[in-house]
């Protein structure tokens, strides 16, 4: 029987914009994603991709409904004990990269190793496993200005996979390459999808990368669209 990972029921969050405007950015969601899924979650803007990305990386709480994330429940999760989990079973890659400018390639995925309690001794050779793996051997101690878009955001795919996480965000993952490094990114995450069983959930715009996924989840006016 395969194993339910992710599981949003009913799940509802407003904005108040002004005494007199608030917005339901999701108003009644769910969504039920199995272990080693390769799931694109799309829609239009404005729909509530992105909050539902926040909620289901435990970096926003839900205002109604319930969060399970390998089978506990996460609706009200404290932030210290969210901290640990967000650290340690998810990984985040995000359309910006989101790397520091000060640090090399190996420095910022090392440091994704700190905060999620990895050794001391084990994150420089995690990391340097990792950038091999998407193809940076070479230039593991290049600053993100010295490399391409497409090289910054394998370097932000290691920072993701460092502590080993089961489930992986993307959020457009693509949305700053050219379609060839696009293809090639996408391509990066199906094989981590396939060797290591790891659970994608990719929020993308582009009807071409939802294509590539296993599923598809569509969102319209802050709920599921059929």
């Amino acid at each position: 029987m395969e194993k339910i990972i992710v599981k949003g029921t009913d799940l509802k969050k407003s904005y108040k914009m002004s005494k007199t405007n608030t917005i339901k950015a999701l108003n009644g969601v769910n969504i039920e994603v199995k272990e080693g899924d390769f799931t694109a979650i799309i829609g239009p803007s404005g729909c509530g991709k992105s909050t539902l990305m926040h909620i289901l990386g435990l970096l926003a709480r839900p205002d109604e409904g319930s969060l399970e994330i390998d089978g506990e429940d996460f609706s009200k999760l404290n932030e210290r004990k969210a901290y640990k989990v967000r650290a340690q079973k998810i990984g985040f890659i995000f359309q910006g990269f989101n790397l520091i400018p000060t640090l090399t390639a190996i420095e910022n995925v090392v440091l994704a190793g700190r905060y999620g309690g990895m050794k001391v001794g084990e994150r420089k050779k995690r990391a340097e496993e990792l950038l091999e793996l998407v193809g940076l051997k070479d230039r593991m101690n290049h600053k993100p200005n010295e490399l391409s878009g497409g090289q910054q955001q394998r370097v932000a795919i290691a920072r993701a996979l460092m502590n080993n996480p089961s489930i992986i965000l993307a959020d457009e993952p693509t949305g700053e390459l050219d379609t060839k490094t696009s293809l090639e990114v996408m391509n990066i995450l199906k094989k981590l999808n396939k060797d290591n069983n790891q659970t994608f959930l990719i929020v993308t715009h582009n009807l071409d990368v939802a294509k590539e996924c296993k599923s598809i989840i569509k969102l319209k006016d802050g709920k599921n669209d059929k």
